[in-house]
């Protein structure tokens, strides 16, 4: 019966090192992009601020991004 637990342990500790690895680099990602943005309007000496129409289009670039990555494993 341990080795059982072991084994599914062993089995399980891929999945975790991806879904660490993988939150460490969206939250690097996004620091970055958050330092861009502070840098652009640093740049142009104006509050930050996004239309609708930039909102509408990041989420369709992330969505897409996203989607990207799942089909990566086909």
């Amino acid at each position: 019966m341990a080795n059982t637990n072991e084994a599914g342990t062993n089995g399980d500790s891929w999945k975790t090192r991806t879904l660490l690895v993988g939150a460490a680099l969206g939250a690097v990602v996004g620091l970055g992009a958050a330092y861009l943005l502070l840098q652009r309007a640093e740049r142009e000496n104006k509050q930050l601020s996004m239309s609708a129409g930039e909102g509408v289009k990041l989420g369709v670039l992330v969505f897409g991004l996203l989607r990207q990555v799942a089909q990566l494993g086909e």
